[in-house]
């Protein structure tokens, strides 16, 4: 017995020399997930059901626990109510088991208020949130809110929060592409609620890659800057930093700026107002392999970055305002999309136009496949609220959005989710009649 055992002790030690050398195992995800659950009078209880149910399996396939991701639950309703604050339950399976048993609140559709509700739970160590790990927010809707939702949702995003909204298929496409983390299209869903299990892996996918502690993240964004932050990746003797600065527009005016290995931030100033910038961290060592970072962010309208006002309550209602379009109240519409004469390869798509004394110069109608793919724009001229829409897929399920331009040069919009009906099976060819084309016996 006497040779195994020094064979196994050789080989435990052999393991722990390779284990040291290889250094400490890549550290996991963490970080605070918030999910936002419309509980409010406005959807339906099949709807509820089956959102509760999408929920509680995106949550079973996250690694939820100590030391890693944790969730809570609130619902969007008259009021804000705490489902379980982060902390109470240490794993998928405990989460899941939560959130099926979860009832539906009723009431209003306040989601502006939940979402300020949501930013003080998701930083508030009285609710169980952890400072500096990585914070997101999930907001399931139906598409429609009693409240302003744009100014507490930028300053979700200005602390710091990812933002993801998953759509069932109501809404305006417009406002919600503002209120989701940039770039919308790996933010922002647009599902039906009976195809959410369609996104759940990619939805886990961006969740996860969010919650990765070397995390680049922007905070104290003003109309002429913002600074940027990052987790230690290098230290001093182990490398350097490139930042990467560029409007979106022109990415050929890039700006560079290259820091020490032990950085963890730096701000840029001197920028343009209501502008959109791509931000890149490039790690440059020889001791690990690091990837780049990458950002868009965009910088507050002028009228926010006026000196004593900071990054707060009131630049973000100014940049929501700029973001979502928002208008005058007479500059309304359009409303309530209806989709009617669905035929496998076209579509009939008509509004309540937009009245008043700020009737709409026009409208624009974009359609595209739910699940991506090109899409198609028509226009219709004022007077006109209705239009046809040719050449789609049979079988296929679009996201119609429809645009109402105002001579401000304001527009609103609203998008609705429509389904054109599969093709007619062929069917046999009847047999010609005696006599049809032949000749007579």
């Amino acid at each position: 017995m006497l040779p195994w055992t020094v064979l196994g002790l050789a080989l435990s030690l052999r393991l722990a020399r390779s284990g040291a050398e290889r250094g400490p195992p890549t550290s996991a995800p963490q970080g605070d997930l918030l999910f936002l659950l419309d509980s409010s009078a406005s959807v339906s209880h099949y709807e509820f059901s089956r959102v509760r149910e999408f929920l509680g399996r995106l949550a079973a396939l996250l690694p939820l626990g100590p030391g890693a991701l944790r969730a809570s639950l609130v619902h969007v309703g008259s009021r804000p109510h705490t489902e379980f604050p982060f902390g109470q339950h240490s794993s998928g399976s405990a989460v899941q088991d939560a959130i099926r048993a979860a009832v539906q609140r009723m009431g209003d559709t306040n989601t502006g208020l939940a979402l300020a509700y949501a930013k003080e739970q998701l930083f508030a160590k009285e609710a169980g949130a952890r400072p500096g790990v990585p914070k997101v927010l999930v907001w399931v809707t139906d598409g429609g809110s009693s409240d302003p939702v744009g100014p507490p949702m930028q300053e979700l995003k200005d602390l710091g929060a990812t933002v993801f909204i998953v759509s069932t298929g109501r809404g305006n496409l417009l406002e919600l592409s503002a209120a989701a983390s940039a770039p919308a299209e790996k933010h922002l869903h647009f599902v039906d609620v009976d195809d959410l299990h369609i996104i759940t892996p990619k939805l886990r996918a961006s969740i996860l890659d969010a919650m990765w502690p070397q995390q680049l993240r922007a905070s104290e964004i003003t109309s002429s800057g913002f600074r940027l932050a990052w987790p230690p990746l290098l230290t001093t003797d182990s490398g350097y930093y490139v930042l990467e600065l560029a409007p979106s527009a022109e990415p050929r005016t890039a700006r560079r700026q290259q820091l020490p290995g032990n950085a963890t931030g730096w701000t840029w100033a001197g920028l343009d107002p209501d502008t959109d910038y791509d931000v890149a961290l490039l790690p440059e060592s020889n001791v690990r392999l690091l990837g780049p970072q990458r950002l868009r962010v965009r910088t507050l309208p002028g009228q926010a970055g006026r000196r004593g006002r900071g990054p707060g309550r009131a630049a973000g209602a100014a940049r929501s305002c700029s973001l979502t379009g928002a208008s005058p109240a007479e500059e309304t519409g359009p409303e309530r999309i209806v989709v009617s004469h669905a035929r496998p390869r076209s579509l009939r798509v008509s509004w309540a136009p937009a009245l008043g004394p700020a009737a709409a110069l026009g409208y624009h109608v974009q359609v595209g496949p739910l699940l991506g793919g090109a899409a198609q724009r028509v226009e219709v001229p004022a007077g006109r609220n209705s239009t046809t829409l040719q050449g789609l897929a049979p079988g296929t399920a679009y996201l119609v959005t429809v645009t109402a331009a105002f001579r401000s040069g304001r527009e609103r919009a609203l998008s609705a989710k429509a389904c054109t009906p599969e093709g007619e099976r062929s069917r046999a060819p009847r047999p010609p009649p005696p006599g049809a084309g032949g000749r007579e016996p």
